[in-house]
């Protein structure tokens, strides 16, 4: 399966398990794996035979904007499914890079999620 990758996306979310932490938006980094055919893409040059990237960008910027969240697993999960909802991929795996730790680069989550097939 082809991949599309959109990598450290930086984002500002409310995440964080006290409420002070949920006070203010906390800096994240976003990087997001989408997997899709992209033959007819390949082939036709156009925008339209996959999936934008630049598209889903523009929503990961906003998505925490009415949201908080306790857990980076929560936020990870919500992005995948809203990913899947609405840009149709075969499968999205996203990671959530959080600064929370001084004595660590980073703490990172990464959740993958695909279409699920009726039976």
């Amino acid at each position: 399966m082809d991949r599309i990758t959109l990598c450290d996306l930086e984002v500002n979310y409310r995440v964080g398990v006290t409420e002070a932490e949920r006070a203010q938006p906390q800096r994240l980094l976003l990087t997001i794996k989408i997997e899709h055919d992209l033959t007819a893409a390949g082939r036709s040059d156009e925008l339209e035979d996959t999936i934008d990237y630049d598209a889903i960008a523009q929503r990961l910027l906003h998505f925490g904007d009415d949201g908080h969240w306790q857990l980076i697993e929560t936020v990870a999960a919500d992005i995948a499914q809203m990913i899947l909802d609405e840009f149709k991929p075969a499968r999205a795996t996203v990671e959530v890079k959080k600064f929370a730790i001084p004595q660590a680069r980073y703490a990172s989550v990464r959740v993958t999620r695909r279409v699920k097939r009726e039976v």
